[in-house]
């Protein structure tokens, strides 16, 4: 998201459409959405570089098999800078390709899969370190299970920042005996009780008074 325009790059060409016409049902005008493998050949590109955005929302694929580590040994965008990740599992890369693209005071959202916290293998452990220590990482939540209809294990909540207000501090949240079950199967967080709470609690640990 840039200047109130939405940009987006997908490499299955029917989730391209409907992702197009998901914003436009919701009232969206001012997007563009490329049809593309974003971690080989991104496509939202400015002057030769990454486009940079204010904020960037995702919910990349958990633990992406032959995402294409072999590129980025040579990667011309620069984005392995914290490290190339294992050709078994894309998740390094994804936060790497999301931190280039924001622009100064840019955040990213995204959803990831709890081995992304504490994986050490192939480097990855180094890389997380790597990411930290440059004070990226504003705050993480843990969520419960059952959350989602397609996956039912637990996930985690990545805010980054390139410019946090609270230097050298990190917020963890442990959600994940919040909501309740509304089937066998799936559970559901109250907008009122509980995603309140968690927005005012990430909001006031931003601005200092928590």
């Amino acid at each position: 998201l840039c200047c109130g325009r939405l940009f987006g790059q997908e490499k299955n060409v029917t989730n391209a459409a409907i992702s197009r016409m998901n914003l436009f049902l919701h009232g969206a005008s001012d997007f563009t959405i490329m049809q593309g493998d974003t971690l080989r050949d991104p496509r939202i590109v400015q002057n030769g570089k990454l486009a940079q955005f204010d904020c960037v929302i995702a919910n990349p694929p958990f633990s992406l098999d032959k995402w294409g580590a072999e590129v980025w040994e040579s990667e011309r965008f620069g984005r392995n800078i914290w490290g190339v990740p294992q050709p078994s599992n894309g998740d390094y890369a994804w936060i790497q390709h999301m931190i280039h693209h924001l622009a100064p005071n840019g955040k990213i959202g995204l959803v990831l899969a709890n081995g992304a916290l504490s994986t050490q293998t192939s480097g990855e452990g180094e890389i997380r370190k790597n990411i930290i220590e440059d004070d990226k990482i504003e705050g993480i939540v843990a969520m419960p299970t059952q959350l989602f209809y397609s996956v039912t294990i637990p996930v985690t909540l990545w805010f980054i920042s390139n410019n946090k207000k609270q230097k050298g501090k990190t917020l963890f949240i442990d959600a994940r005996n919040m909501g309740h079950m509304v089937d066998r199967k799936h559970r559901d967080l109250d907008d009122e009780k509980d995603i309140k709470l968690l927005s005012y609690t990430f909001e006031a640990f931003q601005n200092g008074t928590l």
